[in-house]
């Protein structure tokens, strides 16, 4: 049975906005402005069809992620087969978010879910590239970085941060494609796994040092 009429572009963003403390997405870079134009497109296309349960995006895309380290090593055209489980996973991430915008069904407790799966969703990936040869400890880091990055993010808006601060180079949409290019390019050297999670690694310290100085401004 087709879905109510979604939410056009522009009142998405009025609404999206309201679930991050009023940053408008419509300045966001062209990457992140991308990104979540295609997740509007294809939850308006799931909306159009009936589908509106943004928690069942949530763990469809938990369940993608945690396939990701157990298909990477497995045989030679695991990394493929892997990245493709990233972009999927983050695809159905960017999509529960806007189930629950245009079909109205955002809660308290559906923010909660989709940031604990988004960090499990990181670290499964960051598993991946451990098991295909990068340094347990270049993982940890990189992992712990992202980790602070998000909580720094989620601390300065619980002490009155009014947005997100800023978008920095190392959100969500940056960390798929590292991802997702660090696995193809293991199929051409291991290496490649140890120079993705390096580049994890710097992308994150440079995104938190952005993140800490905008909150600084916002909350002095």
């Amino acid at each position: 049975m087709r879905g109510p009429d979604p939410l056009g572009w522009d009142e998405y963003c009025a609404r999206w906005s309201l679930t991050h403390g009023g940053y408008d997405p419509r300045r966001a870079s062209p990457l992140v402005r991308g990104w979540l134009r295609l997740g509007h497109r294809l939850g308006t296309a799931l909306v159009r069809v009936g589908v509106r349960s943004p928690d069942a995006a949530t763990l469809a895309g938990l369940l993608l992620s945690a396939a990701v380290p157990l298909t990477a090593p497995a045989f030679p055209a695991g990394p493929l087969v892997a990245a493709l489980l990233v972009l999927l996973s983050a695809v159905a991430d960017t999509v529960d978010g806007v189930l629950a915008v245009i079909a109205d069904r955002a809660t308290r407790m559906g923010q909660v879910y989709d940031a604990a799966a988004d960090r499990l969703s990181e670290a499964a990936w960051l598993l991946a590239f451990t098991l295909l040869g990068a340094p347990v400890w270049l993982t940890v880091a990189a992992g712990a970085a992202m980790w602070l990055h998000e909580y720094v993010r989620a601390r300065a808006t619980a002490a009155g941060m009014r947005d997100i601060g800023t978008i920095t180079v190392a959100e969500r949409p940056t960390r798929v494609l590292v991802t997702v290019f660090g696995l193809l390019a293991t199929l051409a050297d291991p290496r490649a796994a140890t120079v993705a999670a390096a580049i994890a690694l710097g992308l994150s310290l440079v995104g938190l040092a952005q993140l800490v100085f905008a909150v600084r401004k916002a909350l002095r």
